[in-house]
């Protein structure tokens, strides 16, 4: 990394550079200041449910008709697939759940999927919807022995309207790819996950997905136009409706959104995809406290305005877990000359560069005046760009390498977001198994905060040596406790699945929840589609 240089020189500079993914220079410039009540029921995460009698056992006879359906089956009942090869499907990314199924479906198109619920209905087969297996809760592995109806292979782009930016896509295209294909064509899907590579747009869609860009482009509720959704009887309503505004009776779609497979399959999605910024900028700072950070997140909306994209943050546990990992890849550059207990990093994007550098100078040029950071790096070319982005999106995989990870993901107010993630330590060391802030040998590793600003959504993963009874029941329900006591709620993006599905009583009340369970009802009499998760 190129020697720092002082805020003030670079605010001079800004005016000359028109993008920061333009230029060709591999260096990074450094800025450098002269920072509620549950149900009585509670089941522990590696306490699952029983098997449901009511569901049948899937049988050789049943194996064939399905394959008569679909091609693309594989089972270990008649030997086409061995168990090993099935625990892609059965077992989740993080290794924390684990199912049973022995048949694995894989259609390739919605007719298909249409015929393979009509038959499971009828013979009383539990289901469980898959896309590209990336969630955190267990909401898309069998509990038990459910059939796997993963849809990896509905992966096509149907339309795309260049005029209103509509596109139409299968719900297991992965959402890279469709970010890709809009790419080409000026545009921009406006959902960004660090797990993009892997995931569908139909998951992304059925766990109402929130990302890292939410605070420019909003929710899923507000930019999915229609949908495609195989019902649990095998019916297939099709809404994929391409207007942005219809007042003909109920909204229907939204049920399906944030519903977790649970009422119904999502075949296709219709979503409103904006114009990619042609300029971009990302700079990230290192801070002395979370109050600096609401300081800095507060002048960034009041300088940047429309052109902000992203405001993300992460504490010094974060960014220690994120440079061993790195270092361990080969990688040990020195970002900050100045580390601090916390980080942001603020992302712009817009369509006039001289526009949004003159934006850009003022807030730097503020923050340097006002000595609100410590210390900072800017992009100054593509690879940077990814780069600077690397220390956020890494914080995730990173705790992974270095343990078993809890992952809770709650919103609540920004001004009280980092207040959970100090109880929960301050809880961990009451129970014995957190020592400062965490050692390589002992049962907690790291206790790590991160999250989106914009949205008030905060992330806390608790990095284990493993996963054990004792710690999770240390953890929980204190951490969903805490998010009452906020007014927050148990799940800002990820869902509820299984690991959450006891606790939505902090969240919800017992009318929300009683309409909720008559929903699911409705729609899957019978409680076949995705059962064990949600809502029990």
């Amino acid at each position: 990394m190129a020697a720092p240089r002082n805020i003030a020189r670079l605010a001079t500079r800004l005016s000359s550079r028109r993008s920061a993914i333009s230029s060709s220079s591999s260096s990074t410039s450094t800025l450098r200041r002269a920072t509620k009540p549950i149900t009585e029921f509670i089941r522990n995460g590696s306490t699952l449910p029983p098997r449901s009698s009511q569901f049948a056992k899937a049988t050789t006879d049943h194996l064939n008709a399905l394959k008569a359906i679909s091609s693309s089956t594989l089972s270990t009942l008649d030997n086409t697939a061995s168990a090993d090869e099935l625990k892609t499907y059965n077992d989740d990314w993080m290794n924390k759940y684990h199912g049973k199924s022995q048949i694995v479906v894989k259609p390739k198109t919605t007719e298909e999927v249409s015929k393979i619920m009509k038959y499971c209905y009828a013979n009383d087969l539990a289901v469980v919807p898959q896309g590209g297996n990336t969630g955190l809760v267990g909401g898309s592995n069998p509990v038990h022995d459910e059939i796997i109806l993963n849809l990896t292979n509905l992966n096509q782009i149907r339309s795309f309207d260049e005029v209103s930016g509509v596109l139409v896509a299968d719900g297991g295209v992965i959402l890279e790819t469709a970010d890709h294909y809009l790419a080409e064509k000026g545009f921009i899907f406006p959902l960004d996950l660090g797990a993009k590579g892997s995931c569908h747009i139909g998951g992304n869609v059925s766990t109402n997905a929130g990302g890292l860009r939410l605070l420019r482009y909003g929710s899923l509720h507000g930019t999915v136009l229609g949908l495609e959704v195989v019902l649990p009887d095998g019916t297939i309503w099709n809404g994929l409706s391409k207007l942005r505004k219809d007042n003909t009776g109920f909204d229907i779609k939204q049920l399906f959104i944030g519903s977790e497979g649970t009422i119904g399959i999502i075949t296709a999605i219709s979503i409103l995809c904006p114009r990619r910024p042609s300029a971009m900028n990302v700079a990230v700072f290192s801070l002395d406290s979370y109050e600096a950070v609401q300081k800095v997140f507060a002048e960034a909306k009041g300088h940047l305005g429309e052109i902000l994209s992203a405001f993300e943050f992460f504490d010094k546990q974060s960014y220690a877990l994120v440079k061993k990992h790195q270092e361990e890849n080969g990688g040990d550059r020195k970002v900050f000359e100045t580390e601090g207990d916390f980080y942001c990093l603020i992302e712009t994007g817009g369509s006039n560069a001289e526009h949004d550098e003159a934006k850009l100078t003022g807030l730097l040029e503020h923050l340097m005046e006002n000595e609100m950071v410590l210390d900072g790096v800017l992009a100054q070319d593509s690879t940077q760009f990814q780069s600077l982005w690397s220390l956020r999106e890494l914080v995730p995989e990173s705790a992974g390498k270095a343990g078993s990870v809890y992952k809770y993901d709650v919103s609540v107010p920004v001004g009280k977001m980092y207040g959970l993630v100090e109880k929960m330590r301050t809880k961990l060391r009451e129970g014995g198994i957190l020592e400062g802030d965490g050692k390589k040998d002992g049962p907690i590793r790291a206790v790590a905060g991160y999250g989106h600003m914009g949205d008030g959504n905060l992330h806390i993963n608790i990095v284990a040596n493993k996963y054990t009874d004792e710690v999770e029941k240390i953890i929980e329900p204190y951490i969903y406790e805490i998010v009452a006591e906020n007014e927050g709620s148990i799940s800002a993006e990820h869902g509820l699945g299984v690991m959450k599905a006891p606790y939505i009583g902090y969240s919800k009340n017992e009318t929300s929840i009683e309409l909720m369970k008559k929903v699911k009802t409705l729609f899957d009499p019978k409680g076949l589609l995705n059962p064990y998760k949600y809502i029990v």
